[in-house]
């Protein structure tokens, strides 16, 4: 029996964490001017004027609590960072120095936190960053290329990002209680958070990853509201829109708690696994959240191997038919599920994988055909086709065999080569009788298409026997369907044939439209035929602010299991 690679199951490995910078510039740097602003537009505060607080150590300890409310409130402020974003500089500086102040003072000093500060701190966060999300200027769908097209990147981002900072160190510091915090850290405000995600700026969108992230593990009463909402988001996202910049954060999120899910399983994961995150593979705009989606997969059948045969079952029926880098993200997935599968688990559903694979091996396409013979490189995947070489031989030797002389790509031979020396080392006399069976196959297919051939002649051989057929074809001549100028066109071109018959071989006759040099056509005409790549100009300024970005998390750790 196989046994299974060292380490997998564990549940250490965290999510992939999902791409900050997906652009990759070719052409010279400029900032583009002519692009539409669509960052957020918020409420402007109609008193902007603030007065320059005492510093936070420097106010005694009586007064220490009053003044950080204070900033607290005056960081409530809201200042217009689109239509005019040299406005108010002065006071916005007054709102920067204060958050960052309020940052450093939360993170290195104990019992700030106390019960008056919760309301404060909720009521400045939401008056900051929640608000309507503009439309997106970018494409939507599979026409979407995240290393082509720029995300809008929010004006006001000096502010947010500290006051997300801000708010994620209260969430982390050890004053924190969430006994007290709960009364305002409620379903609407999560409700509101998880709007966000649909946020164009990946920067936002991190922060929002992290952020929700220490609120599924500091508030228990919250976690099945909180995947419930995630649920929904996801379900329109399949069946309505499929447009949603979030779901590759929230699908990170999704894998760091299903790391922590108590066995066994209860129905509701499941129920979500097979209704939700499957579903998300028939998505045209896949690419830009699979490798987060592919890891939920395995570590649900890490937790539950009974779980396999419905997910094969479901990719196959989701596989792509037309859209080829679609067809080696699911081989990757593929791949990634076998490794973790159960031998008993695997005898279930080997028969329809391997026929897909054989339609992959076969493939014009050789990224997907070399993509699925990668397959034989894997030890644990071979040992599972060794245990069942009587099963698996028969469906696969006839594309392999077929390919091996057929497909147009070298390397391709040379990986079908591979495959069949691995299987007449696995088992010699079946992949003999396999041979033999081909052969007997591809010689009835031989018969057949004689046997065809041979009654077409036989027709032709009648038809030419009819007394009339020499009428009958010159009747055929004559009626030449007129339709739609055809004839016209027909005959022009006719001209066009005769007139280019008696030029001479060195000389080439151009047909010149109206009004055009004839001197200057036959120029362009003996031009080589060059095709540049497209060469798109980089905005430098978005480029160095991602660039620029550090995250609060490289990955997510898993929740604590309550109630998971």
């Amino acid at each position: 029996m196989p046994e299974k690679k060292e380490g997998e199951g564990d549940g250490a490995k965290p999510p992939p964490p999902t791409q900050i910078n997906k652009m990759k510039f070719f052409g010279s740097p400029h900032v583009k001017k002519d692009r539409r602003p669509s960052s957020s537009r918020f409420n402007i505060t109609q008193n902007r004027e603030l007065v320059t607080l005492p510093f936070l150590k420097e106010a005694s300890p009586q007064e220490r609590e009053e003044l950080f409310i204070q900033k607290i409130r005056q960081c409530a402020v809201l200042f217009d960072f689109v239509t005019d974003p040299l406005s108010d500089l002065k006071w916005k500086e007054v709102k920067r120095a204060a958050l960052q102040e309020m940052v450093e003072y939360v993170n290195t000093k104990d019992g700030v936190l106390t019960e008056s500060v919760y309301p404060e701190i909720v009521r400045m966060f939401s008056a900051n960053l929640f608000r309507a999300l503009p439309p997106s200027n970018n494409p939507s769908g599979a026409e979407f290329d995240p290393e082509e097209d720029e995300p809008t990147l929010e004006a006001a981002w000096p502010h947010l990002q500290l006051v997300y900072e801000f708010f994620l160190r209260c969430l982390e510091s050890t004053d924190f209680q969430p006994g007290q915090a709960k009364r305002y850290i409620d379903q609407r405000f999560v409700s509101n958070l998880l709007d966000l995600f649909d946020s164009e700026d990946p920067r936002e969108r991190d922060f929002l990853k992290t952020t929700l992230h220490r609120i599924y593990g500091k508030f228990l009463g919250l976690r099945a509201y909180i995947r419930k909402q995630i649920n929904n988001i996801f379900y329109s996202f399949i069946y309505e829109t499929e447009r949603h910049n979030g779901v590759a954060e929230l699908l990170e999120i999704l894998g760091s708690i299903i790391n922590g899910f108590a066995l066994p399983l209860k129905e509701e994961h499941k129920i979500f696994l097979l209704k939700v995150l499957l579903p998300l593979h028939k998505v045209r705009s896949l690419s830009v959240y699979h490798p987060q989606l592919a890891y939920c997969v395995v570590q649900f059948l890490e937790k539950d191997p009974s779980l396999t045969e419905p997910v094969i079952m479901s990719l196959l029926r989701y596989w792509p038919k037309v859209h080829s880098p679609k067809e080696v993200m699911f081989l990757n997935e593929l791949e990634e599920i076998l490794d973790v599968i159960e031998p008993a688990e695997f005898q279930k559903v080997m028969v329809p994988l391997f026929q897909q694979l054989t339609k992959c091996v076969s493939s014009p396409h050789f990224q997907v055909a070399e993509r699925a013979l990668y397959y034989w490189n894997n030890e644990y995947i071979m040992s599972l086709i060794s245990d069942n070489a009587p099963t698996i031989l028969p469906i696969m030797f006839p594309a392999l065999y077929r390919n091996s002389k057929n497909h147009w790509n070298k390397t391709i031979h040379g990986l079908i080569y591979n495959a069949l020396k691995l299987f007449m080392e696995m088992n010699q006399k079946l992949f003999d009788e396999c041979t033999q069976q081909f052969k007997a196959e591809m010689s009835k297919e031989k018969e057949k298409q004689r046997e065809r051939l041979e009654a077409w002649r036989k027709v032709e051989e009648r038809a030419m026997a009819n007394p009339d057929v020499e009428s009958i074809a010159k009747m055929l001549e004559l009626s030449t369907i007129h339709t739609d100028g055809q004839s016209e066109d027909r005959d022009k071109d006719m001209e066009i044939e005769k007139r280019h018959e008696t030029q001479t071989k060195d000389e080439k006759w151009i047909v010149v439209p109206e009004g055009l040099n004839p001197v200057e056509a036959k120029k362009n005409l003996d031009k080589p035929l060059l095709r540049r790549k497209s060469d798109l100009p980089a905005d430098i300024l978005t480029q160095k602010s991602l660039e620029t970005y550090k995250r609060a998390d490289e990955y997510l750790s898993t929740p604590p299991s309550n109630d998971a």
